[in-house]
């Protein structure tokens, strides 16, 4: 006889499941949240289960096939209280950032044998991380302790855990779509197949025919606002290019249409049935070509009214500037060097892809809960997009998986809330994998002309910039052209320097915000430029950008003398390149063979720590009555580690420790404003309001108990559990009775700005027959200021390391001559796994930030920007061919070396002595 239930975690469950369904969806089905969703093709690991002990990705497995069988899921994997002892371990070495591949990590290594833990890079090759770099989930598997446990005395410098530890590693931390939320329907998109059309017509009567089908939307029923969906703190710093529906499709994979239905087999089934009458038009896949006359105008009605630069050139924000005169620093210069560099389109690939799930409350208020790093913006945008006073609009976030900077927009929001306010229905909206990689956004791609010069003694006489940014459809972070622009240059000291940079429209993806904003393919450019300058002039490349970088009372000039309110809050460039140095200088790793050449190279990075134009956050801690504290700050928590930082901040100043204090975060409805966690402002700016909340608090405390006792305050302090009044205490829990409410507030506006620096270096081994980069050492400084949390801040740089030799060696989106985006999996997009990624050695600069928290900066974008030029830069000195074009794959890398130059050559370059 055939089964008819399924075992799950100790508990029969007869529930059959649907004709198809796979056995990840029928697990949460029944409330078993710890599987995830990560890819649906088996590539990720997210999903893991145990069938009868062995480890399976619970997304392949056809639901029917485990009846009659034993499932564990990470909730059952520990029956009876105690931690299983890989739950443990992950723990105590912190082996997770966003947390959301973490119970499928677990499950995979929980039934691992001896033979497999030898071998760990093939062992987990099925499981990827996208936000810790791996080290410190082998530094689990190899049961190594990095956590320190909470306790009384400075709370800066410690290695303390995260809060939402010991949810995320018993799978019981909730993300977006972690929740049961009674009559939900779903919505699903349908998409463009062409780059530029015209949309003559739709008809929905087929759709609307499916059984289960609810409402179909399409540009009929969209809001006349145009806007971004970028989110911003100041919205005028994005175009307003881009409606909710549009009658004019711009890119292969525009959202076209929606169908609501009580299924998403039935929504998927009704997208199927809509038919949709084009009128193709024409389309520009490339930037240069775009801005060329009679080329296809992506946006005719719109500009400068949408903050649109030239419509008409399809140029969506340009700048422009100089300062010297560079032909006649050129004309001094004894050496110049001059090539063109491009960088390609790379996906965010965070492994909770954009989701969000909207209702209306008792009261009629629109309540969004959404994946996002920026839930106060979202609420204005659709309070904005849909004329509703802000009272009437909630956005909550459970925890966010991941987001490097994907997630600073608007992408599901808006349209589960249009198909909520249409039909009064609670509303999911989940993207697939496939609609990530074709239909959200991408790190822009571009192309930068550099022209560089210096005299014999290696001191810079003229820098000149031309950077031409590939936007996509929709402009959208557009205005990243600035930050390529901006620190890329200013970093050097040079009397003469000139920029033109021009962010395109083309029919492709949209382009969007991206870890290091705009800054990683300008230093590309330049790093491997003065790469190239250096050996021109016999220099040592170190030595090179030590007689050039600004120095701690420099000005930072990009390519304009006007003020900014960018000040350098503490200077550690100088001991980052020098870390770096005497660490190459030990020679670490050995050549794989005598056919292998052997080179190093290096480059730095500095970024601005805010963005410009505001960047606000507002922080409230109030005293509780057992003594404790509850901090209250608005930024979600995404991996960033900005839930540990705050509360170690707030328990250094109040002088107890982070276990007393409680958090709330990420809810428009019981947490003061907060712009977002982009930007690097999740310590500078969240921080800093944190730790003057808690000042305010400290100082109220202090004030009630010098009161109390009529003891000067200045003779009074505040430790753990009291105020101590020259000797008498006054109990914490005794100044929180009596109707009184201790709370202290604070806030910061995110000015002045100050820069964080980073210096990365590389020993390659370049096999010349395969074209094979094999890396003997990798290690990384980083200035970030008052390090609060080593291990965690330790933890972001080796991610940010992680993406970027993802970047740099062998993630490319593809795009056919169509448009189309061809690499749209996991399984034909290579994010980075267990055993790609090298231990990067990470050294933190001896300096403290004078405009940080207690002297914090930050250090979440800034480490993925010197990585591919200090990779390129060390392949140049093992072969003598200098890649002006990323990726550095195996196959370019073979050929070129085979060839005596890249292949395919970017443009004419050279270096040449002045005559």
């Amino acid at each position: 006889m055939r089964p008819t239930s399924v075992e799950v975690n100790g508990t029969d469950f007869a529930a059959p499941p649907r004709p198809g369904q796979c056995l990840r969806t029928y697990l949460r089905e029944l409330g078993w949240y710890g599987v995830k969703k990560g890819c649906d093709a088996g590539d990720c690991g997210a999903c893991t289960v145990h069938v009868d002990g062995r480890p399976v990705h619970s997304c392949l497995l056809p639901a029917y096939r485990a009846l009659g069988h034993r499932v564990t899921t990470i909730e059952g994997l520990a029956p009876g209280g105690e931690p299983h002892p890989v739950q443990r371990a992950f723990l105590d070495a912190q082996g997770f950032q966003c947390g959301f591949c973490t119970a499928g990590m677990i499950m995979t290594v929980a039934a691992l044998d001896e033979a497999q833990h030898q071998d760990l890079g093939r062992a987990l090759k099925g499981s990827l991380c996208r936000c810790t770099g791996y080290r410190a989930i082998a530094d689990a598997v190899a049961g190594v302790t990095n956590v320190e446990q909470p306790g009384p005395g400075d709370q800066i410098g410690r290695n303390l855990p995260a809060p939402g530890g010991p949810a995320v590693v018993t799978g019981t931390a909730r993300f977006t779509l972690d929740v049961s939320v009674d009559g939900l329907t779903h919505l699903k998109l349908l998409r463009s197949p062409h780059a530029h059309a015209r949309i003559r017509s739709i008809d929905p009567s087929a759709a609307s025919a499916v059984p289960g089908v609810l409402a179909v939307f399409t540009y009929a029923d969209s809001p006349g606002r145009l806007y971004s969906t970028a989110r911003h703190e100041d919205p005028r710093d994005d175009p307003a290019d881009t409606r909710l529906f549009d009658d004019v499709v711009r890119f292969v994979g525009q959202r076209v249409a929606g169908v609501l239905a009580d299924s998403v087999a039935a929504a998927e089934e009704g997208c199927r049935r809509l038919v949709v009458d084009y009128e193709i038009l024409p389309a520009v896949f490339d930037p240069e070509q775009a801005m060329a006359p009679g080329a296809p105008i992506l946006h005719p009605d719109k500009g400068a009214e949408q903050r649109i630069a030239c419509a008409q050139r399809n140029i969506a924000v340009e700048v422009h500037g100089d300062v010297g005169d560079v032909e006649a620093g050129f004309a001094a210069a004894d050496a110049v060097y001059e090539h063109t560099f491009t960088t390609h389109r790379v996906q965010h690939a965070h492994l909770e892809t954009h989701a969000s799930i909207s209702r209306l409350d008792e009261t009629g208020r629109l309540d969004v809960r959404t994946s996002s790093q920026v839930p106060f913006l979202t609420r204005r945008a659709l309070c904005d997009l849909f004329d509703r006073p802000e009272q009437t609009v909630r956005v909550a976030c459970g925890r966010v998986g991941g987001g490097f900077g994907a997630k600073q927009e608007m992408l599901t929001e808006d349209l589960a809330a249009l198909a909520t306010l249409r039909t009064g229905r609670p509303v999911q909206l989940e993207f697939t994998r496939q609609e990530q990689f074709a239909a959200t956004t991408t790190r822009h791609p571009a192309t930068v002309q550099i022209k560089v010069g210096a005299r014999r003694d290696g001191t810079l006489t003229a820098l000149r910039l031309r950077v031409v940014s590939n936007t996509g459809a929709y402009g959208n972070h557009a205005a990243a052209i600035f930050h390529s622009c901006h620190e890329a240059v200013s970093v050097y000291r040079c009397p003469n320097k000139k920029v033109d940079g021009y962010a395109v429209y083309t029919n492709t993806v949209p382009a969007g915000a991206y870890r290091g904003y705009g800054l990683s393919q300008t230093i590309f450019a330049v790093e491997s430029a003065m790469d190239e300058l250096a050996r021109a002039l016999g220099l040592d490349p170190i030595a090179f950008r030590q007689r050039n970088v600004i120095g701690p009372d420099d000005p930072m000039i990009a390519h304009s003398t006007e003020p900014e309110d960018v000040e350098i809050g503490s200077y550690g460039l100088d001991q980052c390149l020098d870390l770096v140095d005497a660490a190459l200088r030990r020679g670490e790793g050995t050549s794989p063979g005598p056919d292998w050449l052997i080179g190093q190279g290096v480059a730095l990075a500095m970024i601005d720590t805010v963005p410009p134009h505001g960047h606000r956050s507002r922080a409230r801690i109030s005293l509780l009555p057992d003594g404790g504290y509850e901090l209250a700050v608005g930024t979600a928590e995404f991996g960033n580690g900005t839930s540990t930082v705050h509360r170690q901040l707030a328990a250094t100043v109040l002088g107890t420790s982070v276990d007393r204090i409680r958090l709330r975060q990420a809810d428009t409805d019981v947490v003061a404003y907060d712009t977002g966690a982009f930007g690097s402002t999740g310590i500078v700016v969240a921080g800093l309001a944190a730790t003057r909340a808690a000042q305010a608090l400290r100082d109220r405390l202090i004030a009630a108990a010098a009161a109390r006792t009529g003891v000067d305050p200045a003779a009074c302090e505040l430790d753990a559990d009291a105020v101590r009044c020259g000797g008498v205490p006054v109990p914490l829990a005794d100044l929180a009775q009596g109707g009184w409410a201790p709370a202290g507030e604070g806030a910061c506006d995110g000015s002045p700005r100050s820069v964080a620096f980073n210096v990365h270096g590389f020993r390659v081994a370049v096999h010349p027959g395969t074209g094979e980069i094999r890396i003997l050492q990798s290690v990384h400084a980083a200035d970030a200021g008052r390090v609060v949390n080593p291990m965690q801040c330790r933890g972001q740089v080796e991610g940010g390391v992680a993406q970027a030799l993802g970047a740099a060696m062998y993630e490319a989106m593809v795009l056919d001559e169509t448009g189309r985006v061809t690499t749209d999996t996991f399984r034909n997009y290579h994010v980075p796994a267990f055993g790609d990624v090298p231990r990067t050695e990470v050294h933190f600069a001896d300096t403290a930030d004078r405009l940080g928290p207690l002297g914090a900066k930050s250090m979440s974008e800034s480490p993925f920007n010197p990585v591919a030029p200090a990779l390129a830069n060390a392949v140049r000195d093992a072969t003598g061919i200098r890649f002006g074009a990323l990726p550095l794959t195996r196959d370019r890398v073979c050929l070129s070396i085979a060839a005596g130059a890249e292949l395919p050559p970017a443009h004419t370059a050279g270096v040449h002595p002045h005559e």
